[in-house]
């Protein structure tokens, strides 16, 4: 008997053995298995995620090479404007250096051009003060200045040259002015000799003094020539003009010789230069358009008159168009209220909001509303 306990503890005991390696093996087995799979998940995942990264290194490279064009065109278009501006920047301080430069050359040609003009007229003042030393020369060229200022202020009726008064006198000029002025008798007159005198470097005081004397003296005789051989009763104006024609004497006179001027009035002898003798003659030009507007009064009030008939027919026609605006205006209002009327039935018929019996009474109402509008 104790035998057969041992050979059976020794069965069980090979046979727990036997099942303690078996389930070893077993579970050596299943943990080969889940370390195989795990293995093969891994490199699943691995190879997933290696292709994942490539996809995604090739999406950034090609982002990054799109960016890279993107940028590059970029900064080719900008470096393009860039060199386009400096092109025009360049080419336009080109031109401008240029035109400066022809600029340059044209203000030293005139410049050139103006210094022998100036040369040239250096000799004309030169021969102009010999030519007007003369009497009758210098008489001549007061005339002619005299002449050419009226024509080109004046009407032609306004005024005559060379007139030859009752006395058997010739003036320079008779500005033909209307009622009371009447004739007003210009003469030239040029005291030149006596002044040139006065203002030669050459001249001492003493001989400076005598030449201011004997320059008073000459534009007093002057003075009195005028009055004496231009200023007759019922014929003339009761005063005459003295032209000068240099400013220069004219400024002299009228600074340095006041008594001269006092006399001059005393006679009634107006003493003018040319630019005051143009003040002269814009006055008389403005008198005689005066005279002609008041003739032609009578025309200008038909003219208004007229005008003021059309200026009624005007204001009629346009009160009429403004009633035609406002009645379209509000028959334009009743079509729309009309309009949004229908528009809103329209939109209940649409919604299935009107039954049978209330259909017809809302017709009606429709056709009520149009009729007046019509």
């Amino acid at each position: 008997m104790a035998e057969i306990a041992a050979v059976i503890a020794l069965g069980v005991l090979g046979l727990a053995i036997w099942l303690v390696l078996r389930t070893q093996r077993t579970l050596e087995d299943k943990h080969r298995q889940i370390l195989s799979d795990l293995h093969g998940g891994l490199a699943q995942q691995s190879d997933r995620l290696t292709s994942r990264l490539s996809e995604e290194l090739n999406r950034t490279r090609d982002t990054l090479h799109r960016l890279e064009l993107s940028i590059g065109e970029s900064l080719a278009s900008r470096l393009d404007q860039i060199s386009n501006r400096v092109n025009e920047r360049l080419d336009e301080g080109f031109k401008k250096t240029n035109d400066t430069f022809v600029n340059v050359m044209q203000r030293l040609a005139t410049i050139d051009e103006a210094q022998k003009k100036i040369e040239t007229l250096t000799g004309s003042v030169v021969s102009l003060q010999e030519l007007l030393g003369d009497k009758k020369t210098r008489g001549a060229f007061g005339e002619v200045q005299l002449e050419a200022l009226v024509r080109n202020t004046l009407p032609a009726a306004a005024f005559e040259m060379q007139y030859t008064l009752s006395n058997g006198m010739r003036a320079d000029c008779v500005l033909k002015l209307p009622d009371p002025t009447g004739l007003v008798c210009v003469d030239s007159k040029f005291p030149l000799e006596n002044y040139n005198r006065m203002f030669d470097r050459e001249t001492n005081d003493a001989e400076r003094a005598l030449a201011q004397k004997q320059f008073r003296a000459d534009v007093k005789r002057h003075v009195d020539d005028i009055a004496r051989k231009y200023l007759i009763a019922n014929e003339t104006s009761d005063g005459a003009v003295m032209f000068v024609p240099a400013e220069a004497v004219f400024a002299e006179i009228h600074a340095y010789h006041y008594e001269v001027v006092d006399y001059a009035m005393a006679r009634r002898v107006w003493i003018v230069s040319p630019t005051t003798l143009m003040a002269v003659l814009n006055t008389a030009r403005a008198v005689l358009k005066d005279v002609e507007t008041r003739k032609q009064i009578h025309v200008i009030r038909e003219a208004l008159g007229r005008l003021a008939i059309e200026f009624g027919r005007f204001d009629e026609r346009l009160r009429k168009l403004a009633d035609h605006i406002r009645q379209a205006h509000e028959d334009a209002e009743k079509i729309q209220i009309t309009g949004d009327k229908i528009s809103q039935q329209f939109q209940r018929i649409e919604a299935a909001e009107l039954d049978e019996p209330a259909a017809a009474p809302n017709v009606v109402r429709l056709e009520a509303e149009r009729k007046p509008g019509a």
